[in-house]
């Protein structure tokens, strides 16, 4: 994570020419992929070979969050630690391949793994499975709302006292042919072939589509009585969740973003914070003419007249879109904002919109204390999920 933030600061996006595939005849030749990845550092290479790649980077940030938060994982504990990781798609380079095999080679070739490695929840199975965890074990699909999500439902689980302890968050790998040619069907994905790195800019007037993103972020949530008596480091805490259908329509946002402003008002409450108690929004910012849109309008209506106070950024301008991921690395994003006080930018922001006109802190971070955040993942279908983190401060 710590080369993930030094770059969101200094606004340095990781999108370039896709290289996992030979995408010359894609109408989208670009995206945000995990470079230098080497499964084998995390999973056995007979594994490796059974997995497709979206519950590989699963696997890997399972074992870096715990690495890095000092749980010990044993008998005596095993059966109170669950996992929640959400995917919006699963296998689908899997699915692809295989069904290349079945046409080019006929049923006998289909790998009997097929259907374990494309399924959604085979991640958070594979987890469990390497951390060797026996609590609840879910994955969450709520299309780019997932990662977001997942984190949500694992919050309420401890809050409700059913766990102890949760390793949470979101995982996608879908560059590949299908997954690339699928949104740019919907004209969903920006084209600017040309430009790779200025393609993304969420909130700028001349946007013209998101940038489809790979990768894994996983958090370990406890509650507090067990983070304190084991003298965990706490990094931050989630004191809010919200999430709302728009009941509209399969792809489109409601225009006017009342299902969106709703998530954020039930998160606020459920927290206890007022709006202006918000120091930053990371939104949810995807770079589309609709979603943009939509997302200014609902921040306005859920914030009132602080929405035009509070900083907002999108970093997917610097990310991509990690789909079912969006939803984990963007409060991961959030507590590095606390704990740095620095905002991460929204870049290429060249050209303002007058539809969006809030403060999108403009292509160079900006230094601010910041102690309690609000994060945004909105998906199709119509799914709006809200998060809110506070800086931790002892007792």
């Amino acid at each position: 994570m710590a080369a993930t933030w030094d770059n969101l600061v200094a606004g340095k996006p990781g999108i370039d020419y896709i290289t996992l595939f030979d995408a010359s005849n894609m109408e989208t030749k670009f995206a945000g992929e995990v470079k230098g990845f080497e499964p084998t550092d995390y999973i056995d290479r007979k594994n490796v070979r059974r997995m497709d790649r979206f519950a590989q980077l699963a696997v890997a940030a399972g074992i870096q969050a715990v690495k890095q938060s000092d749980l010990q994982i044993d008998n005596s504990n095993q059966d109170e630690i669950g996992v929640f990781i959400g995917s919006g798609i699963g296998g689908l380079t899997t699915l692809f391949e295989q069904i290349q095999v079945l046409l080019e080679k006929g049923p006998d070739r289909v790998s009997p793994f097929l259907a374990p490695m494309m399924i959604s929840d085979i991640a958070a199975a594979h987890v469990s499975i390497a951390l060797g965890v026996k609590g609840p074990n879910l994955c969450i699909t709520s299309a780019c709302s997932s990662g977001s999500d997942a984190i949500g439902a694992a919050y309420e689980y401890i809050k409700h006292g059913d766990a102890q302890v949760m390793i949470a968050g979101g995982t996608e790998s879908i560059i590949n042919p299908v997954g690339i040619t699928a949104f740019n069907a919907l004209k969903a994905l920006s084209t600017r072939n040309d430009a790779p790195q200025k393609s993304s800019r969420p909130f700028d007037k001349d946007r013209d589509g998101f940038i489809v993103s790979e990768g894994a972020v996983v958090l370990i949530l406890e509650s507090l009585e067990h983070a304190l008596n084991r003298g965990a480091n706490i990094l931050a805490e989630i004191i809010g969740y919200g999430a709302t259908a728009d009941s509209f329509h399969v792809t489109q946002p409601l225009e006017n973003g009342e299902g969106a402003a709703r998530a954020m008002q039930m998160a606020l409450k459920r927290s206890g914070v007022k709006p202006e108690e918000i120091d930053y929004i990371n939104a949810h910012g995807t770079s589309t003419q609709l979603n943009d849109a939509m997302e200014t309008k609902a921040i306005k209506a859920a914030m009132g007249e602080y929405a035009r106070k509070v900083p907002i950024s999108s970093t997917k301008s610097m990310t991509g879109h990690l789909i079912g991921c969006a939803g984990a690395i963007e409060p991961a994003i959030c507590i590095m904002t606390i704990l740095n006080g620095v905002i991460p930018p929204t870049i290429n922001y060249e050209n303002p919109d007058p539809e969006c006109d809030l403060d999108f802190v403009p292509n160079v971070a900006r230094k601010a204390e910041v102690n309690t955040v609000l994060t945004n993942s909105f998906g199709f279908g119509g799914h709006n999920s809200v998060l809110i983190l506070r800086r931790y401060v002892e007792a």
